[in-house]
């Protein structure tokens, strides 16, 4: 008699299963939803660390051993702009709104992944298994009660920039942008959750990095979620990603133009990462990432196209964004 067999349960099934029994796990979730991986608190092995604000699993120093030495080498200006004006083709046949443009940029450093993951500085943090590191500053949702918030973060500027606040919340660009991101994530946050409203509209965080201070402006998304929320945690997740703010707008449409457009797929960069320690959920977008790949490291990242971008800007925007965000010790 041949065995019959019984096919793995899914990580949306995983979710629901652990929070019905609201048995705390973390979870990681690429942006294909391919690799997925959910792990119970205690099956996290050593060569996993997190944190999430004040809840992390590791202790290590914090401090900068050596000199950082930080080389970087951004992919060529005129295949940028090779992508940048299929994008805004697309955009004008009306099939985006708002797309994220990423690409790798290969860095070369005297840190290992681990060295970095260790001297960065953010809310949120992911070491795993050597691969990749995340040291994000973007919250995708958290959970208190049954209530979710999202924190949608679109516009940054060099804090240095004489009067930088100022013109960031009055550049037109980046003020479309982020209404079109504040009505997506309003929209998915409506898929899972009632009573959904705008709380905050862009207010100006602050992020110190290896080179400098950037000012980012975000938002604040608040809904109400059904009592059994918890028997339902993968099912809210799989209808809220991929997260909005680093996709684009209409996301479907907008995630075919991304996929013919960029260089690679993304794998774990731009998913989403988070725990549940048995009642609440907290989790973060995967930025700010740095992966291995061949011995080689390449840091990923990217910015919002719209009608209103120039290719220069964002090429310049994107490369501005490869940096370890060094800070307080943590």
């Amino acid at each position: 008699m041949s065995k019959s067999i019984v096919s793995e349960p899914s990580w949306i099934d995983k979710m629901n299963d652990l929070g019905q029994r609201r048995i705390p796990f973390i979870f990681i979730l690429d942006f294909e939803l391919k690799k997925p991986v959910i792990l119970k608190i205690g099956q996290i092995t050593e060569d996993i660390y997190y944190k999430f604000n004040d809840v992390k699993n590791y202790q290590l120093s914090g401090i900068k051993q050596k000199n950082l030495q930080f080389d970087i080498f951004p992919i060529n200006y005129k295949k940028y702009a090779e992508a940048f004006d299929r994008v805004i083709k697309e955009i004008q046949f009306g099939n985006s709104f708002l797309l994220n443009l990423t690409f790798a940029t290969e860095i070369k450093t005297n840190y290992s992944l681990k060295e970095l993951f260790d001297i960065s500085h953010a809310k949120y943090k992911l070491y795993f298994k050597d691969e990749f590191i995340v040291s994000s500053p973007e919250i995708f949702v958290q959970i208190k009660g049954n209530k979710i918030y999202t924190f949608p973060m679109k516009g940054t500027i060099d804090a240095s920039v004489p009067n930088a606040e100022n013109i960031i919340l009055n550049d037109l660009k980046e003020t479309a942008e982020h209404y079109t991101i504040v009505d997506l994530l309003r929209n998915d946050l409506s898929l899972v959750a009632k009573n959904v409203k705008v709380n905050k509209f862009r207010y100006i965080d602050h992020l110190t990095t290896s080179h400098r201070t950037l000012l980012q402006v975000s938002s604040e998304i608040e809904g109400t979620l059904p009592n059994d929320f918890r028997s339902k945690l993968g099912d809210i997740f799989m209808a809220l990603l991929p997260a909005g703010s680093v996709s684009g707008a209409p996301k479907k449409k907008t995630l075919e133009i991304i996929a013919e457009n960029e260089s690679d797929s993304r794998g774990y960069y731009t998913g989403v990462f988070g725990i549940f320690d048995g009642e609440n959920v907290d989790s973060a977008v995967m930025i700010r990432y740095i992966e291995k790949s061949d011995d080689r490291l390449w840091y990923r990242s990217g910015c919002g196209i719209t009608n209103q971008s120039e290719c220069a800007s964002e090429y310049k925007e994107m490369i501005d964004k490869v940096y370890v965000p060094i800070g307080r010790k943590h």
